[in-house]
């Protein structure tokens, strides 16, 4: 059986070769320039010291001159342009160890590194008209680009719309562009024989417009059949609103609680939203395509958010699992999104959805219930027809490849190289993507006051920050640029940089080499899912290769990764100049002893939450809940045999039937009527099967005790239990035992009302209805409107009432807010544990259809499970998922002539 893994990106793009230029009879002048055919000037620019942050300055910003000095060292660290040979430890090894996070610029980009198309898409346009008058603009200059590539090339294609640059041979390369954790993750876990038969599902990573059909078809073989991925080609105009628009300007900020406020992502929302879209179902129509019974379908990160929906609505038995490597924010965040309930809706497709920490699983469960208002528990998502797991696995990095990688030779040339060059000092390594969320701002204002107030470390500390620039924010980018000049002004001399700013990424090699020979390693993410340079860091500090060894991490407490570390790490708050400023100087001065304790921990926990690891629990958490799910879901759950409860019946001495009433032994009634009707039929056969001595039944609802006694007072020796378990009334008692304190439920419902009359007063039609030990927010509206003040009703009860034992449950038309310790199960657990040990029930019967029905359903089976009692049957009468044992498919009805079977039984006294 496959494995599918879909990932935006395929860890494997394509290298064309170059076509032979044709320079006979061809001026040099007239050649084009290379700017001409859409590619950068070198890197070694006399003019530009090779500064990507340059070249990427949109137009009317000015960034400050960088110091000699700093060009000296930037120079020192990338004298070349970036390359594949730089990037990779093996270029040419497709299957080799690549960097977790490869901070590359974004789509298009490989044009850098390889010869492959290079994408021409601007910023975000304001308005939709915009748009589609630069999309002419990029087709005028597209057909430009084939012609100059024609003339120069001397290659007559006649009418074809293709760039001849892009019919030449090609190789298949390890890819720059995505998720470079999971894909060193799923290798780990390959490797190892902990998965099997993977197949990545993803883009190729360039833009495929001008790449004929024959070709990309071509393409797409060659990657199925020799490197086992499923090539997804999407048009150039549907990836660049899918991403640089939808993603990067909305998903991408929103997910690290940012909210977009300027008219560029107000103005492009819907738009947008329709590329978005079309990229997830091209994902979803290639796996479904090649989907077969039995396989597994992983779908990773937002970007393909809406992917497990779309296939779940093609393949509604596949097993499925969603996972998200960034963080996931709060619900107060998230509702900001306009496409939220899509979003939630398209994640909750999958089996198993997971998360990098249980802080973000459990704020999608709080989203869950706020937005859709769905009962969201520990364990998932209750949905009208199946329930959704949701689980928190941290990722990992992989060891063995990693130490492996430090082998090399040229890693170890650097790390001669480097701890030569800074012999005498105390280095701290920092390496972020410039953009607005990994905190470099934050962490060289911290830097400069650190420099500030510590004066004898001026000389003897130096930070090398290697910042890859984007062009998202040239604001940061410029104010980053002040900083760094201003600290290099004011604390350098002709001998001694505190800071070295690179602002281009470094080689793989030169990285591992930084991270073996550093006294501290800072990151200063203001969100972030998880961070894998702490772990690589880890690894690299076990003291094998340097003289430097078990240095400190400096870690924001934002990051995902602070979470695995149990305070190991020495965790900042990235918003405080000042205690960052102090763990710079907690790290630089820390004592061998406490250096060795701190990594002691911090390497057991990477050597655990490692990539393998991660796939190995992901994959069996997934077959857990599949299986289980499958068993809950009323196609899977056999339907109730009437001879083999007779025969248990007929073989066991002592009975005790559980029985819900509404919905279950009679039809619902209304709401707001306080006498239940139509009981007739049920009491006649409950006194039938009462009349046998052996027999105890009670009735449970969600009902008041008067009303539960007006309905079934004429009926003697039958148990009742109201509101949900609150209050149980034994068959030969007419005294009701209350289990919850009632001075601490007045105490509750005080508060609770106030909360509730606020909701009323904003939801047409709805109202309050109050019980003994219970308060139920009934709405009729069908209006999204109410459905998601009541989601948000419950999530405020919730978050307000938490210490006070009290929960509020969102259903369909309701909102129930109850005690959080006393249910079905425990007035269940009660009547049980009344008998005593010598004539306890060797037949249990418990019937339900809803949701406060499944944790009896659950208690049943664990007394069968325990061999407390012989016979156990649980059936449910519903249409949902559920942990009953049997179903009745014809509900109310079937129920009672089962009962009814039962009372006319006679058996030996």
């Amino acid at each position: 059986m496959s494995n599918f893994h879909a990932a935006l990106f395929l860890p494997y793009t394509v290298d064309f070769d170059k076509p032979q230029q044709s320079q006979a009879n061809t001026p040099a002048s007239a050649l084009p320039a290379v700017s001409a055919l859409h590619r950068k000037n070198s890197i070694g620019s006399a003019n530009d010291a090779g500064s990507l942050l340059r070249d990427n300055a949109p137009s009317g910003i000015t960034l400050p001159k960088t110091p000699a000095a700093m060009l000296a060292q930037e120079d020192y660290f990338t004298p070349t342009q970036p390359s594949a040979i730089a990037h990779f430890l093996r270029p040419n090894d497709t299957k080799a160890l690549v960097r977790s996070d490869a901070h590359v610029p974004e789509w298009g980009a490989g044009g850098m590194f390889f010869n492959q198309p290079r994408s021409r898409a601007g910023r975000p346009a304001d308005t939709v008209l915009e748009y589609q008058k630069n999309e002419e603009r990029l087709n005028q200059q597209r057909e430009q680009s084939r012609e100059r590539a024609r003339s120069l090339y001397k290659i007559n294609s006649g009418n074809r719309k293709t760039d001849p640059r892009w019919e030449q041979t090609y190789r298949i390369v390890p890819a720059i562009q995505g998720n470079g954790g999971l894909t060193n993750a799923v290798r780990a876990a390959d490797a190892a024989g902990t998965t099997q038969d993977v197949l990545h599902v993803g883009l190729v990573g360039f833009p495929t417009d001008e790449i004929d059909n024959e070709k990309q078809q071509e393409i797409y073989e060659k990657l199925e059949e020799e490197h086992d991925a499923l090539a997804v080609f999407v048009s150039n105009k549907d990836y660049d609103g899918h991403y640089a628009h939808y993603c990067k300007t909305i998903l991408w900020p929103v997910f690290h609680y940012i909210i977009p406020d300027h008219p560029k992502s107000k103005a492009f929302l819907d738009h947008s939203w329709s590329f978005y879209r079309n990229v997830n179902q091209a994902f979803a129509d290639k796996i479904v395509k090649n989907y077969k019974r039995g396989d597994t379908i992983w779908v990773h990160d937002y970007h393909l958010c809406l992917v497990p929906a779309m296939i779940r609505e093609k393949l509604p038995d596949a097993k499925i699992g969603f996972f998200l490597h960034t963080a996931f924010p709060s619900s107060e965040v998230f509702r900001c999104l306009a496409a939220r309930t899509q979003l939630l809706e398209g994640m909750l497709g999958a089996n198993l959805v997971a998360f990098q920490t249980p802080e973000y699983a459990h704020h999608f469960l709080q989203t869950c219930s706020r937005i859709l208002a769905v009962e969201a528990i520990e364990d998932g998502v209750q949905l009208e027809t199946r329930f959704v797991n949701v689980y928190a696995s941290p990722i990992g990095v992989d060891p063995r490849k990693l130490a492996q990688g430090r082998e090399e030779k040229e890693v170890q040339d650097w790390i001669d190289t480097l701890t030569e060059r800074y012999h005498g000092k105390h280095v701290i390594v920092a390496r972020d993507k410039l953009d607005s969320i990994r905190g470099v701002r934050q962490k060289l204002l911290s830097f400069e006051v650190f420099l500030k107030k510590n004066p004898e470390w001026r000389d003897k500390v130096v930070l090398i920050q290697v910042a890859t620039s984007t062009r998202e924010d040239p604001e940061l980018a410029s104010t980053v640029s002040e900083i760094v000049t201003r600290i290099d002004a004011q604390y350098s001399t002709l001998s001694h940089n505190p800071l070295v700013f690179l602002r281009q990424d470094i080689s793989f090699h030169q990285y591992l080499a930084l991270c073996s020979i550093a006294d501290a390693m800072v990151i200063t993410s203001l969100r972030e899912g998880m961070n894998l340079s702490a772990h690589e860091f880890v690894i690299c500090q076990d003291g094998t290769y340097g003289n430097k060894k078990h240095s400190p991490l400096i870690l924001s407490e934002f990051t995902g990764s602070s979470s695995i570390f149990e305070g190991a790490e020495l965790a900042v708050n990235p918003w405080h100049y000042q205690g960052i400023a102090d763990a710079f100087k907690q790290a630089l001065e820390m004592s061998e002893d406490e250096k060795a304790t701190r990594y002691k921990k911090l390497r057991s926990n990477v050597l655990h939450h490692t990539g393998e690891f991660w796939v190995l629990n992901l994959t069996s958490k997934l077959d857990e809940v599949f299986e289980e799910q499958f068993r809950r879901d009323t196609m899977s759950i056999p339907r109730l045999s009437a001879s083999n409860l007779i025969k248990d019946y007929e073989l066991t001495r002592n009975r005790l039937f559980i029985l819900d009433y509404e919905g279950t032994l009679a039809n619902y009634g209304s709401i707001k009527n306080t006498v239940i009707t139509n009981v007739d039929r049920v009491i006649d056969i409950l006194s039938d099967i009462l009349n046998d001595k052996k027999n105890a039944v009670y009735v449970m609802s969600g009902r008041t005790v008067e009303e539960l006694e007006l309905a079934f007072n004429r009926l003697p020796n039958l148990g009742l239990i109201a509101e949900n378990g609150c209050f149980v009334r034994d068959g030969s008692s007419d005294e009701w035992i209350q289990f919850p304190d009632d001075e601490k439920t007045q105490t509750w419902k005080k508060s609770i009302k106030d909360i509730l009359q606020y909701y009323v007063e904003r939801v047409e039609g709805s109202w309050v209805e109050e019980h003994q030990c219970s308060l139920i927010f009934h709405y009729e509206s069908e209006a999204a409107s109410a459905s998601r003040q009541a989601g948000e009703c419950a999530n405020q009860i919730n978050d307000a009432s938490a210490s006070q034992r009290v929960r509020a449950i969102p259903t369909k038309d309701s909102v129930i807010i109850e005690p959080a310790d006393y249910d079905k199960s425990t007035a269940a657990q009660h009547i049980y544990d009344r008998y005593p040990d010598n004539d306890r029930p060797e037949f249990l019967f418990v019937a339900g259809n809803d949701r406060d029905d499944e944790i009896v359903f659950k208690w049943g089976q664990e007394l069968r499970e325990s061999s407390k009692v012989r016979c156990v049957t649980t059936v449910t009468v519903g249409e949902r998922n559920s942990l009953a044992s049997a179903t009745l498919p014809n509900g109310t009805t079937g129920l009672l002539s089962v009962l009814n079977k039962l009372s006319k039984i006679k058996t030996a006294p």
